[in-house]
């Protein structure tokens, strides 16, 4: 029977020292001990566990009970005694046993598990994971550090419930193990608060280090990528209730103002491997961002912050964020780098953002990679989003700084649609203050450089708009703008060649239409089909039916352009005829 194997190793220990016990004995105490479990015998190893006779034995072969006991508690039913007797047992070996021993053997089984059990694991070795560390008196900072570092790893590839359904349903228990590590973690925060309250020079940095390190794991995993906003029907929603803690800790330990101002990262870890070494700056980086995000957007511990920064202070800070995330193929950190960009913005009065700013690399680099957002992202409400960021980005420069984003803005974004769009920006500023610093920007916008082909509808309807204003609304005799002093050269670089080009391709596409209408006469049908390729990918086949509506279409589009240069060509006489009559 397991317990008499289990009660004659026992008595056969009790009459050994402490230091003759040898490698057998703790065999011989793991096998019989597993079998009194596994037999449905966990009272009577409880009791043999609570024998103060055998005090002496549990301190040293104890924690080889783990694995088993581990197995058996999730092999029973919540309601069976086996189980209560199970927990107990684990409960007084966390007490008795040799903390540094224990330790070990609690980390590995965590390290060992996976899938569904991994927070059901953690949860139910949280506790006696915690009474072990509290006892240690050597490595406890490491010993703490490599817990929290052990159960952050085992946590990271669970999937973050997103929904309010996933969130209500927990699948794999990610929600409620996360604010149990929080509470695990609480009496060495305040262990590492109460030595800072007794001296003003703390020096003891590991323990805090480590505590800085967790803090920033969980920023990376799983704050990042979870859902925030507040959900109707969850009165406690368990991310909040986390980031809440997160930043409690890191402010407790004053931590949180040099990491988001300071973007002071603790003693960063040397990797001989430059791949390792990258990776961490990454993870780094990407939780700065979290944590800019959590404050700033989702406003946690923003009552802590002192009101001295300037909003355009913390733009500055927070565009390396912003740059961070904008790196990421996630959705929901574009959504977060929107949220912390506008939120940023929105701080600021317009034209109040020196062009000085421009001069740091974030603040090129990130109205480029919201173009990019706003012309390749398949969803329709980021693309939106980023359109009206970057028109709030605009807005927040003084004269100078537009000027220099229009002009990086129309030289890298090779998109028609949105150099029309930066041509109406222009239009609206000299609109507001007509200036001679735009003449270099007018004299690139109205040359032949913008006479492509017709898909560049938006282009040249924007530049003769941006053409007709000016003519309109600077006089000859004042010329504020440059335009009379540069109009031959637009004239002859801009609107002559339109001309042409208009000429040449209405000509084209009505002998086109000429030429189709009369193949299908011949062909007495209108189903006649062609096929079209756009990017290597064949198009539905068009009937000539269909073709001669495209053909038409362009016909139109070529009309409404000449409509607007022969306007623009009939401003420049009558003004040009008002000065000579006057002269």
């Amino acid at each position: 029977m397991a317990v008499d194997e289990l009660q004659a190793i026992i008595q056969r220990c009790q009459i050994l020292e402490e230091s003759d016990f040898k490698g057998e004995d703790f065999n011989l105490f793991q096998v019989a001990g597993q079998k009194c479990l596994e037999d449905g015998y966990a009272a009577q190893l409880l009791e043999v566990i609570q024998n103060e006779k055998n005090k002496v034995i549990i301190k040293n072969m104890g924690w080889n009970l783990i694995s088993p006991l581990v197995r058996c508690i999730f092999m029973y039913k919540q309601d069976d005694d086996k189980r209560e007797h199970c927990l107990s047992i684990l409960d007084q070996l966390a007490q008795l046993c040799n903390p540094k021993e224990l330790f070990l053997g609690l980390l590995e089984q965590i390290e060992q598990t996976s899938g569904e059990q991994v927070c059901q694991t953690v949860l139910l070795l949280l506790q006696p994971l915690q009474t072990v560390l509290l006892k240690l008196q050597n490595k406890k900072a490491y010993s703490v550090g490599l817990s929290l570092a052990m159960i952050m790893n085992q946590l990271t590839p669970l999937p973050v419930p997103y929904t309010k359904q996933q969130i209500q349903e927990d699948k794999f228990g990610l929600c409620q193990c996360c604010n149990a590590v929080v509470d695990f973690a609480k009496p060495f925060v305040n262990e590492v608060v109460k030595n800072m309250e007794k001296s003003s020079e703390y020096n003891d940095m590991e323990l805090k280090e480590e505590l800085i390190k967790f803090c920033m794991k969980s920023l990376k995993y799983p704050l990042l990528t979870a859902q925030l906003e507040q959900l109707e029907g969850i009165e406690e929603h368990p991310f909040r209730l986390f980031a809440t803690e997160i930043i409690d800790i890191l402010w407790n330990i004053r931590e949180l103002i040099p990491l988001v101002f300071m973007h002071h990262k603790g003693k960063s870890p040397h990797w001989e491997n430059q791949e390792f070494e990258d990776i961490e700056r990454k993870n780094s980086a990407d939780s700065l961002a979290c944590l800019s995000y959590l404050v700033f957007v989702q406003h946690f511990g923003i009552k802590c912050f002192p009101v001295v920064f300037s909003p355009s202070y913390l733009l500055l800070r927070n565009m390396t964020h912003v740059e961070v995330l904008l790196k990421s193929i996630i959705a929901i950190f574009f959504s977060h780098l929107q949220d912390l960009l506008e939120s940023s913005l929105l701080r600021m009065e317009d034209n109040s953002l020196l062009h000085h700013y421009l001069e740091f690399r974030d603040f090129i680099d990130v109205p480029q990679d919201l173009v990019k957002i706003m012309t390749l992202c398949p969803m329709e409400h980021m693309r939106k989003k980023s359109l009206s960021i970057l028109q709030l980005f605009i807005d927040k420069f003084d004269t100078e700084g537009k000027y220099t984003l229009f002009r990086c803005l129309l030289k890298t974004s090779n998109h028609a649609g949105v150099e029309g769009y930066i041509i109406k920006n222009i239009k609206d500023q000299i609109h507001l203050s007509l200036t001679v610093r735009l003449l270099p920007l007018k004299s690139k916008l109205l040359s032949q450089n913008s006479i492509c082909s017709m898909f560049l509808i938006h282009r040249i309807m924007a530049s003769l708009n941006l053409l007709r204003y000016l003519v309109i609304k600077d006089c000859e005799s004042d010329n504020q703008t440059g335009v009379w002093t540069t109009l031959a050269k637009i004239e002859e670089n801009f609107l002559k060649p339109l001309r042409v080009g208009l000429n040449m391709s209405k000509a084209h596409y009505e002998a086109e239409i000429k030429n189709k209408k009369e193949t299908r006469k011949e062909a007495h049908s209108s189903n006649t089909v062609c096929s079209v390729t756009v990017s290597g990918e064949k198009m539905p086949a068009m009937t000539t039916g269909m073709q001669l509506q495209v053909l038409h279409s362009a016909l139109f589009t070529f009309d409404l352009i000449e409509s607007v240069l022969a306007r623009v060509e009939e401003l420049i006489e009558v003004k040009i005829k008002a000065v000579m009559d006057e002269n």
